[in-house]
């Protein structure tokens, strides 16, 4: 990505798809181009968390509600240090931010971060496109940067594809940090960075749970070195078939018989580790409205989602695995994707979608406390 250090909305722009449909708009946050795989996120609110996600590396994000950037940007909502997101794409920008924590407008936070983005296209009929055609490589090309379209296609068509790309490893931890327990600690968790979200392992903290987090080229013997109560593997980005580490080191856990949690590329390790395929979706689930069933419970929870890959396994059986009897504990019930796994004769569960909630509803909060549980079982 090449950009220059400043933006500006009178800067015209195009965002140019692989199959070579093209939107004209207007330049949002810096200036040039950049390139990922167009994808879209039907969340009303959360941006900044939504920017920040590290799972969202290299993509292209297009904004499905109208109008963006009414609360600003902040200093407490990142969810990591930086923002992932390789483009971001709305279609009404606020001109003015209006809200008391704002501390800037959010094109200047693009700007400062040399984000390409583009303003003033009709999103609605670019989601309706790619719910249609499926997410697709992208580009969006702004100021001295917009060319002859046939070269824009033909550079888009050149870039490589989500599936196969390994990128947790890209947004990880290059070292390993420790977030204390909230009040008295009652546990100790390793936590394996695979593009980990900070709200996470703050939502443990609050349980009690010291969080040692640790790079995703952690061993077992660098996990079992922190004497954890119990292993977490986080959400992160990339094609969960090119993670044979993290599968390796989950079938170590797992052989031990240590609790275990994993959220969203976590989800997917599990579902690796006990024999089960993966595959990409045609547009993915993102946002913060999704609709899933916890299948134990029956309870159905509004929950938050950021994936575009998914579990390969049965929905109307228990399986056998090398770890025991599993099942889907958890389905989308707008396309009966696996959203949920759990393994009945060991304490490892996990989920595909994010109950850190950051930004989003708070249904699925209780999964660390069903965590917790697995800890306080293992312990008597």
């Amino acid at each position: 990505m090449t950009t220059s250090t400043r933006g500006t909305t009178r800067v015209p722009a195009v965002l140019v798809l692989e199959d070579g449909r093209i939107f004209r708009g207007r330049a949002y946050g810096a200036v040039g181009e950049t390139f990922g795989e167009a994808v879209f996120s039907t969340g009303m609110t959360g941006y900044q968390e939504t920017l920040t996600d590290p799972s969202y590396d290299r993509q292209i994000v297009v904004a499905t509600a109208p109008q963006i950037g009414n609360t600003g940007w902040n200093d407490e909502d990142d969810e990591s240090a930086r923002i992932w997101v390789s483009g971001y794409v709305v279609r009404d920008p606020a001109r003015v931010p209006s809200n008391w924590r704002a501390q800037r407008s959010l094109d200047d936070e693009l700007v400062a971060q040399n984000v390409v983005g583009i303003s003033g296209i009709d999103t609605r009929a670019l989601t309706r496109h790619l719910r249609e055609s499926g997410s697709m490589r992208a580009g969006i090309f702004s100021g001295e940067a917009v060319g002859p379209e046939t070269d824009l296609v033909a550079r888009v068509q050149a870039q490589p594809h989500m599936k196969g790309a390994s990128l947790y490893e890209e947004v990880a931890t290059k070292e390993a940090y420790v977030v204390p327990a909230v009040g008295e600690k009652r546990f100790t968790v390793a936590a394996i960075d695979l593009g980990i979200k900070g709200m996470t392992p703050h939502r443990m903290a609050e349980r009690g749970i010291e969080v040692h987090v640790l790079p995703a080229t952690a061993s077992a013997a660098e996990v079992y070195a922190v004497g954890p109560d119990g292993v977490f593997f986080s959400n992160g980005p990339g094609d969960p078939a090119t993670a044979d580490g993290p599968v390796a080191l989950m079938t170590e856990v797992l052989e031990r018989g240590t609790p275990l949690f994993g959220i969203c590329f976590g989800n997917q390790i599990l579902g690796r580790a006990l024999g089960f395929g993966t595959y990409k979706l045609k547009y993915g689930h993102r946002g913060i409205n999704q609709p899933v069933q916890d299948r134990t419970t029956g309870k159905v929870e509004v929950t938050a989602h950021n994936h575009g890959f998914a579990v390969d396994a049965p929905l109307d059986k228990v399986s056998e695995t090398p770890f025991g009897r599993a099942e889907v504990s958890h389905v989308c019930l707008n396309d009966q994707v696996v959203e949920g796994l759990q393994l009945l004769d060991q304490p490892a569960f996990s989920v595909q979608y994010h109950p850190e909630a950051a930004a989003g509803p708070h249904d699925a909060a209780y999964l660390f406390d069903r965590f917790v549980s697995l800890m306080e079982g293992q312990r008597a």
